[in-house]
């Protein structure tokens, strides 16, 4: 078999994106602009397609791994599964008719919000006590859930990172057992935006397979790490990360305004 360069480097975009993902969240601010430079003339969709591919198969991965070591709990986040499966539903059939452009301003303003809130709020996820929550804070978990489904499935890169601050604020969790939480709830999004692509054809399924095959290693990897580490450790990869991905998706977005 030939040397493919282009592949390799998707490959080792892929491990990179599902390490971090398994972490934090947002690996797929390296994994989708890596397809998007390596396949300039694939359509947008299917590049979206092909990395919701690769992302699952590293969530499920990365969510096996925390299920064998965090209690995670199934039955409280079923009714939220189901609200993030139909929101990126949505996200998805929507961005096969409108551009995704729109959103991407946004991404480095949502990233510095969520840091910043991190960074001011010293003692944030440092404890596991989750909360009883009465109907009107429940409607609005619901309702933030449905709105970061729909992202996901409209656009995407971010969403991890989202997640863990919505359980760490709003339900009360840890950033270990956040992280946990999260992969659940990331994977539901991504089985609903990948039927959705898959269905429409927009998907490439050679090379979807190879990164996802490369992404599960990552997930593994980091996995392991946060696990071995710590919601400590989790915190501090959440800080740093975030910061990583605000400069590179700042950059990205207004650079060429200049």
């Amino acid at each position: 078999m030939a040397f493919d360069p282009v592949l390799v480097g998707l490959l080792g975009a892929a491990f990179l994106a599902g390490g971090i993902d398994a972490i934090v969240g947002g690996g797929g601010m390296i994994q989708l602009p890596a397809l998007f430079a390596a396949l300039p003339d694939a359509p947008p969709a299917t590049l979206l397609g092909t990395s919701k591919l690769a992302g699952l198969a590293g969530t499920a991965s990365a969510t096996w791994r925390y299920a064998r070591s965090v209690r995670i709990p199934w039955r409280a986040l079923l009714p939220l599964l189901m609200i993030a499966l139909v929101g990126s539903l949505a996200g998805a059939f929507t961005v096969t008719h409108v551009s995704a452009d729109a959103f991407r301003p946004l991404v480095p303003i949502m990233l510095t919000a969520t840091l910043l809130y991190t960074l001011l709020q010293r003692d944030l996820g440092t404890q596991h006590a989750p909360r009883d929550l009465d109907r009107r804070s429940t409607l609005t978990g619901a309702a933030l859930i449905a709105a970061i489904s729909f992202y996901d499935g409209f656009f995407g890169p971010g969403t991890g990172s989202f997640l863990m601050l919505l359980f760490i604020r709003h339900y009360g969790y840890d950033f270990l057992n956040a992280a946990a939480a999260a992969r659940v709830l990331n994977a539901a999004t991504n089985v609903a935006a990948l039927a959705w692509f898959g269905s429409r054809g927009h998907l490439l399924w050679p090379t979807g397979l190879a990164m996802a095959g490369a992404n599960v290693v990552g997930a593994q990897f980091g996995a392991r790490l946060a696990l071995a580490r710590g919601a400590g450790f989790v915190r501090t990869a959440f800080v740093i990360i975030v910061a990583a991905l605000i400069l590179k998706t700042g950059w990205a977005t207004f650079a060429p305004l200049r």
